[in-house]
């Protein structure tokens, strides 16, 4: 059986991995975006090109988003904090961590912060 530390240190690598290739994602879609040009063509080919514009544009922001969190993920495990919540300091769960790497709330404190019943930093234990 793994220890939470041996488990946490997994999570550590696939947060790296999964940041490298996010980052390989990213630089992809992001020159592919600036490459793309508006030729010639009839008006269903532009609406065709503006839609799938829309969507690389919507991927790249859910992917920057993504990003941003395992960053945010990757900084707590260097101050020791990755694995608590940063509502309620409570472990959370391993569970949770391994479905959602990047999560910093435990499942109780994050349903509390949908309903706006609790902000970041607030303690309510």
């Amino acid at each position: 059986m793994t220890t939470r530390k041996e488990a946490l240190i997994k999570l550590k690598e696939v947060l790296l991995l999964r940041r490298e290739a996010l980052k390989r994602a990213l630089d992809g879609d992001i020159s592919m975006l600036q490459s793309l040009s508006q030729e010639g063509g009839d008006v269903m080919d532009a609406a065709m090109d503006t839609a799938q514009d829309e969507i690389s544009s919507q991927l790249v922001e859910v992917e920057s988003r993504e990003l941003s969190q395992i960053d945010e993920a990757l900084s707590r495990f260097k101050s020791d904090a990755y694995g608590d919540c940063e509502i309620c300091d409570k472990p959370i769960p391993l569970a949770r961590l391994q479905a959602v790497p990047y999560a910093s709330t435990c499942i109780d404190c994050a349903r509390k912060q949908e309903l706006g019943q609790v902000s970041q930093g607030e303690d309510f234990s």
